[in-house]
């Protein structure tokens, strides 16, 4: 329940934690979206919310609203991309050397080859699109370890995926949170932006049972 509270108010909660700890918000962002892309137990940390709220919080930097601090738009979105390409990686080596491992007893050898065979042809573009849908993000650098993708095909998509998911949804926040009709009702925007994020992987998944 805490959590739910935090993702739907995090523009107050990020707020007051920049008023309180101002610099240091820098490493508890990076933190948080390091976890939930390097640690295939933590889907459920907010992403795509928290990456908007960050940016419509820095277009207020240094204003009265903050209290005169603030977070540099441009310096965010650079440690978190780090945060994020380097927590797919984490993802990725785990899947690879232990998952197998780890799940084995439970995988069957044949949904293993169909995994390696997926991810031989379609890895790329799975791992750009699953950046921009939570719980897929931070399974599938961990299901790419786990089907053998080439590391060298698999950095380049993780790198590009992982700009575009910071900057994309950062810079929207940046430009447009502070809009007074979406300023009023963050909430129902934080709902929207999580209903959006969820519609992709449900079309793939009815797009896959029609087949």
């Amino acid at each position: 329940m805490e959590l739910v509270n935090f993702i739907l108010h995090i523009d107050k909660h990020l707020q007051e934690f920049i008023i309180s700890y101002e610099n240091w918000v820098y490493g508890i962002l990076f933190l948080i979206i390091f976890v939930e892309t390097g640690l295939v137990l933590m889907p459920f940390l907010p992403g795509d919310s928290l990456l908007f709220a960050a940016g419509t919080l820095c277009a207020l930097s240094g204003t009265p609203e903050l209290q005169g601090k603030g977070l540099n738009v441009w310096l965010l979105m650079v440690l978190l991309s780090i945060a994020a390409i380097a927590g797919d990686t984490l993802n990725y080596i785990i899947g690879r050397y232990f998952g197998a491992k780890i799940f084995g007893k439970f995988l069957d050898p044949k949904h293993i080859k169909q995994t390696e065979d997926f991810f031989e042809k379609h890895g790329g573009k799975a791992v750009i699109y699953a950046r921009f849908a939570p719980f897929l993000r931070t399974f599938a650098p961990f299901v790419a370890g786990i089907g053998a993708m080439q590391y060298k095909k698999f950095i380049s998509y993780n790198i590009i995926g992982g700009v575009l998911w910071i900057f994309g949804i950062t810079l929207i926040g940046y430009f447009f949170g502070n809009i007074p009709l979406i300023k009023s009702n963050f909430k129902l925007v934080v709902l929207g932006i999580i209903a959006l994020s969820l519609l992709q992987p449900v079309l793939e998944v009815i797009k896959a049972r029609k087949k």
